[in-house]
């Protein structure tokens, strides 16, 4: 079911017993080392998330209900089956099987998502709503998994689901589940914006034509200074195949951001702003030249510089 006010906030507090958020995942830099015998690329990336994202609800039910609103509800599939299934509606299923077979009840549970994030769009939104299900679900069946446990499930659904579910800053490793926490990464001010074009990640990777590039170096104190030493090795490849990527990073980028990059397999580009009210200011002016496009102001997690508290 998806409901036609893109809001929907009333439905969400009459209806709803518990929320979760699925904040979008910003890969700050993204280095491919290399490619695993089983085709799977070995990446070095550094990810925050934002204080922004899609949002899940959680009721109580006769029969497992899956509803959706918010700007993209309409792109979503609307079934688990199949390869591109809905990820909100696997991970439900999953997590069931698990907890059945260690004899833990999992009843019928409505779920409703507030789809916020643009599809395919390089900021882990079916990850982080998959991650968001998993626990909501947890605590809505007021159930427990080792973390590990949790974690591998995770990977069952896809590599970014391990580093959703942790939603801090983070430096991922391995396929994406080999997460080392950064707790000295600053929260940072930016801007994310999206053309609404879809990117299909298989087809940049087939596009990658170096797949041994250097790692990321050791950490720097100047969290600014040692990220515009970084990229993106996904970039060059999604800019070839979505034009649009490189109209918005320079739209972005004319709004006087101190680096702008593109954040996993795109199209999301992100700029990072010495402010949050200059963040929303570049917001506002982006709209106005492209209002058909995604823009959206955020802040991520991390510390706060202690001028701004």
């Amino acid at each position: 079911m998806f409901l036609d006010n893109p809001s929907s906030d009333k439905w969400l507090a009459d209806k709803a017993g518990l929320f979760e958020l699925a904040p979008a995942k910003i890969n700050l830099a993204l280095h491919v080392t290399g490619q695993r015998a089983d085709g799977y690329h070995r990446l070095e990336s550094i990810v925050t998330f934002a204080d922004t994202g899609d949002r899940l609800c959680f009721s109580e039910t006769d029969a497992d209900d899956f509803s959706a609103s918010g700007r993209f509800a309409s792109l979503l599939p609307t079934s688990a089956e199949g390869k591109k299934g809905n990820l909100v509606l696997k991970a439900r299923d999953l997590l069931r099987t698990a907890l059945e077979d260690k004899g833990v009840s999992a009843p019928p549970v409505a779920i409703h998502l507030e789809k916020n994030l643009p599809v395919a769009a390089g900021i882990g939104g079916g990850s982080a709503d998959a991650a968001a299900a998993l626990r909501g679900l947890m605590r809505f069946w007021n159930a427990s998994l080792p973390d590990g446990e949790l974690a591998a499930l995770g990977l069952t659904l896809g590599a970014d689901v391990p580093m959703c579910l942790k939603s801090e800053a983070l430096m991922a490793r391995g396929i994406g589940e080999e997460l080392t926490a950064l707790p000295d990464l600053p929260s940072l001010s930016l801007v994310l914006g999206n053309p609404l074009v879809g990117v299909s990640t298989p087809d940049i990777f087939l596009r990658l034509t170096q797949k041994e590039n250097a790692a990321i170096g050791p950490f720097d104190s100047d969290w600014i200074g040692f990220l515009k030493t970084l990229r993106n090795d996904l970039e060059p490849p999604a800019r070839s195949l979505v034009r649009e990527i490189d109209q918005i990073s320079s739209l972005i980028g004319a709004e006087g951001t101190m680096l702008t990059r593109m954040s996993g397999s795109g199209a999301t580009c992100f700029g990072i702003f010495p402010s949050f009210e200059a963040a929303e200011k570049a917001m506002e002016n982006l709209n106005g030249q492209k209002p058909e496009w995604y823009f959206q102001a955020v802040r991520t997690v991390g510390q706060v510089p202690e001028k701004t508290q």
